[in-house]
This record gives structure tokens, sequence and C-alpha cells, in this order.
């Protein structure tokens, strides 16, 4: 159904108009995904040959395609990168995000005290109309990682004069108000996801993840970030195993929500490979039930102190990296390619 629903969209756009979004797998079942790359580092220029070279590795068309709107390049909602994700059959998840480049903590105008003043209620409105006129399942997010102080939407960037909590306080509220105006204008094709990182960092009580969590009302899934060794400069890297029970059973406390590996990835060292396939043979055994789904961080990219290091996480400059993906994801009919449909 879905692939009928995509082929039409993709001839025709103006017939795309529906109120299906993606549901649930079956149990049992594990939807998976990829973001593919990019050039810049940041996330917002992705090219098809990057999905086509993960997907032909993988031998599996990917469930979603996860990428950045960034909005200090634009505002508008990424018509152009959704409608070739979407001709490629697979389901644009979009993260939202408003910041400058080279990540600017504070930021200088994109805070949570602007978004609740209404300053971007009129950009706001038209992303999601045409996120609306897109048509076809999205998924979306906004304040990805927020407990971590690399992103200007964490507590310690939004004070306002006010307390950390008060900032906590001020995202729940910046991320009610974005999907309030998505419900007001009928873009209900898009899942809402909150993202966290495992660790909250800095470590105090009022930085906890669970303190940011907008309410079982405004959010359908929770996404989580797993890595290994991030930047060659890391000394070892976690077991996501490891990462994943902690972070797994403070999600189950929160909220009954379906949860998704949004991002998760070990730059190639002696032990990608190995770390990959426990992390993909926990993740298909089914070591965590209401896990739904997973996407790998498939880039290449310079954040290491050395700026001559690069991080390197793509199946293509590893083929026994690729011979996992193709065994635990390609070859396994448990996971997915096409997402199922509901009408939320």
């Amino acid at each position: 159904m879905l692939a009928v629903l995509l082929l039409a969209a993709a001839l025709d756009p103006a017939a795309a108009v529906s109120t299906n979004a993606i549901a649930e797998p079956p149990a049992g079942k594990l939807y998976q995904g990829v973001f593919p790359g990019g050039r810049d580092g940041m996330g917002g220029d992705i090219v098809p040959a990057d999905v086509r070279g993960y997907q032909r590795l993988v031998g599996k068309r990917p469930t979603w395609v996860y990428f950045c709107n960034n909005w200090y390049q634009s505002r508008r909602f990424p018509m152009a990168t959704a409608s070739w994700i979407r001709a490629n059959g697979s389901i644009p998840y979009i993260r939202l995000m408003l910041l400058h480049p080279a990540i600017q903590c504070p930021d200088p105008v994109f805070t949570l005290e602007n978004i609740l003043r209404g300053r971007f209620d009129g950009d706001f409105r038209r992303w999601m109309r045409d996120a609306k006129r897109f048509g076809t399942p999205l998924l979306a997010e906004y304040g990805v990682e927020v407990n971590g102080f690399w992103f200007p939407w964490n507590g310690l960037w939004n004070q306002e004069g006010g307390s950390y909590p008060d900032s906590v306080a001020r995202f729940r509220a910046a991320y009610r108000h974005i999907i309030q105006i998505a419900r007001e204008e009928g873009a209900r094709n898009i899942r809402w996801v909150f993202h966290v990182d495992p660790w909250d960092e800095p470590v105090v009580d009022w930085n906890r993840f669970e303190n940011y969590y907008p309410g079982d009302e405004w959010i359908d899934w929770f996404g989580v970030s797993v890595y290994g060794r991030q930047i060659p400069k890391d000394l070892r890297a976690v077991s996501f195993r490891w990462q994943m029970d902690w972070v797994y059973g403070r999600l189950r406390k929160l909220a009954d929500k379906p949860i998704v590996v949004s991002e998760f990835g070990n730059i190639r060292d002696p032990l990608q490979v190995s770390w990959a396939i426990d992390a993909l043979a926990d993740i298909t055994g089914g070591r965590w039930p209401k896990l739904i789904g997973f996407s790998w961080w498939n880039a290449a990219f310079f954040n290491d102190p050395n700026p001559d290091l690069r991080s390197d996480m793509r199946l293509q400059n590893n083929p026994g990296l690729a011979a996992v993906f193709r065994k635990y994801v390609g070859r396994n009919d448990a996971v997915l390619s096409a997402p199922l449909l509901k009408n939320p």
C-alpha cells in the first residue's frame, strides 16, 4: 500500500494529501533507517547517491532517511529533499534544527523564549502547511539530544534570567508550541519524536532528560542516540548494550511509548565491526521489546580536536561492516523496508 502511495505522490504531488502516518511494526518486526552522510558535517546536504550507496551494500531499502533541516540555511519545509526520499520509497525523518552555523551556544536568535513569544510562528505555520501538503508520512523532531550541553536548546543556554529548571520548562513548552501549530495546520501525517542522549551532560538533577519530556499527549515515539567511539581521540568504545539497557530502562519508566535508535555508530577502527555485530545482534534479537526501529549514522566527518583526523562510520569504506549489515539487516526477514500506515 505504501509503495503505491509513494509512487502516486512522486508522479503527482498534488494528489499526495493524506492523513496517513507511519504505524508501529508488528511484534517481532523492526524498521530500519539511515543517516546517509553529507558533505559539510551539518547533516542537511544529503543527496540521492548517499542513500543508494548505503542501500546497495545492505541489500534493502531503508524505511526512513534521516537528515537535518538547518534553519540558518532555510526555514522552509525541505520539500526537495523530502520528495526524492519519498521517490526512493522511504520516509523522510527530519531534524528541525533551529540553530546557527558552528552550533553557537547560546544561539543568538533561535532561543526557546523566542519560540514561545511566537517570533517564528509564521515560519512554523508555513512549514506545517507544506508538511501537510507533502501528504505522505513523515517523522520529525525538535531538540535532538536536549539533555546534552552541545546543543543550544539545552537548559544551560535558555535561562532568560530564571533558573535552570525554568529553562527546562521552556523547552517542554516550546516543543508543545511547535506540535500545537502542526495540529492546527492539519499536519497529521507527522510522527513526533522526543530524542535524547543516554547520558545527561551536565550531570545534574535538573538536566535529566525526563525533565524535558513534553508529555504523552504530545510525543509519539522516543528516540535515542547510542554511539561507541565517535571521534579518534575517544579512548574506548562503550558497548551498545550497556548504554541501551540504561536509557531503555529510564524511558520505560517515563512513558509507554515506542522507542527507536535514531542514531548509532562507531568510527572505523579495529573494533568497529565487532561493535556493530554486538549492537545489531541485540537489536534484532528482541532484547528491548519496545524498540521498533534503528538507523545507522553512515557518515564521515571531521570533529576531532585534531583537524587532520576524520571520523568514518560509512559502510562504503569498510567491507567488513557492510557484510555485517547485509547479514543482520538486508537478509533478515524481521527487519522491514516498507512501513505500515495508520490513520492518526
